[in-house]
């Protein structure tokens, strides 16, 4: 009933690969396999839990309450082609089970799947190429989001080139979401809507993005990366089982301009003091045309206690403005063309911190081969608007 998107929250920047002698076909001891190969296996499983007193299903007031178990799991398959360039297909999978006390009030008489919990399934495939004499790679991508009241669908793909001496990289990834919502209403607000599942009206939401980065080793310490994403959203913005409560007390679901552009503007640094610690800063700036600006600032640092264990505690804060047509509880008049009184969209600070732990023997964890790490994380997020919620989640790593 409400799409929920949780993120282990593991801020990690990937290194720039060096690339320095060119495949000749006939040096064999260039020679990379054309053999199918498993490069990693991924999983990934996390509990959260929220509370606060501002749910939009009620209208601005009332219980957040919310528990969310996630599990994903992804697999990267290998190999070389004739052209020694390198292929790479990855599939994943995830499932995220959610109770929500709030979504439970949009028809407070029952208690159902479609209303109290949910489960979203989604799951995605990748094919990418890399020529690694050129520095090149591109590569396209399918997902898929299902919920009881929410089908998205999604086509994904990318392009990357390095510099010369492969201290520079240049990427572009562009996607598009098509999706379909069920206009579940209010029970109050229903006129003859049917109750059953799949007996709901249905609207459409789509998503156009253009994600921009530019990524450079300014020397052996420091790496630095620039992002510009260009973000077009178009449809049903809102969501149907928001209410909103007006001056004279009459009760309407919310109601949102049906465009909206975004534009994320970011910059991220890695700076490597010594061989045990690095320092990773990340800060973003954010704009859209419904009036809302935000800031965000991340700091993590990984500390490596000895060549296979290392903590790596993290804080970010952000600061946002509240869109145009957010109200409390009650403040909408009628003289209001759009309205809404979701908190995710009020002005707000908030904070966000914890810490990870990883272990990475050399010779497996537990010694089994190729069980490089796992890894365990947990945060804490607090905003001023009593609202708050822990995450922890573990990590296994196969390589």
């Amino acid at each position: 009933m409400k799409k929920i998107c949780l993120t282990v929250i593991g801020l990690y920047i990937g290194l720039l690969a060096t690339f320095s002698q060119q495949v000749k076909p006939a040096d064999t001891s260039n020679y990379q396999s054309r053999k199918l190969n498993i490069e990693e296996i991924n999983f990934v499983s996390s509990y959260y839990h929220q509370d606060g007193n501002n749910a939009a299903v009620t209208g601005g007031i009332g219980s957040q309450k919310l528990d969310d178990f996630s599990n994903y799991l992804e697999l990267k398959l290998r190999w070389y082609d004739r052209k020694q360039r390198l292929n790479k297909v990855s599939g994943d999978i995830g499932i995220d089970y959610y109770t929500s006390a709030s979504s439970d009030k949009i028809d407070p008489k029952t208690i159902s799947s479609a209303s109290y919990s949910d489960v979203r399934v989604y799951p995605s495939v990748g094919w990418s190429r890399e020529n690694e004499v050129k520095g090149t790679e591109f590569g396209i991508g399918l997902s898929t989001s299902t919920e009881f009241d929410y089908q998205s669908f999604g086509i994904n793909g990318h392009y990357s080139r390095k510099t010369k001496n492969r201290m520079g990289e240049f990427a572009a990834k562009g996607q598009v979401y098509f999706d379909q919502l069920s206009l579940i209403y209010p029970v109050e607000l229903r006129s003859g809507q049917s109750s059953g599942e799949g007996g709901y009206s249905t609207d459409v939401r789509n998503s156009f993005s253009l994600n921009l980065s530019w990524s450079q080793i300014v020397n052996q310490r420091l790496q630095l990366m620039f992002l510009l994403d260009l973000i077009q959203q178009s449809g049903y913005l809102s969501l149907p089982f928001n209410r909103v409560y007006f001056s004279d007390a009459s009760v309407q679901v919310e109601k949102l301009p049906g465009s909206r552009f975004k534009l994320p503007i970011g910059f991220r640094a890695n700076y490597f003091m010594g061989d045990k610690v690095i320092l990773r800063g990340f800060y973003r700036y954010y704009h859209d045309d419904w009036g809302l600006e935000a800031h965000t600032i991340n700091i993590e640092t990984a500390i490596k206690i000895n060549p296979f264990f290392s903590i790596s505690p993290f804080y970010r804060f952000y600061h946002q403005s509240a869109v145009n047509y957010f109200k409390p509880y009650q403040e909408h008049t009628a003289e209001d063309e759009y309205y809404t009184s979701n908190y995710d969209v009020s002005k707000f600070t908030s904070h966000y911190f914890g810490a990870g732990i990883r272990i990475a023997p050399p010779g497996g964890v537990f010694g089994i081969d190729h069980f490089n790490s796992v890894e365990i994380r947990y945060g804490h997020y607090t905003r001023e608007n009593n609202f708050n919620s822990n995450i922890v989640s573990l990590h296994l790593k196969y390589k």
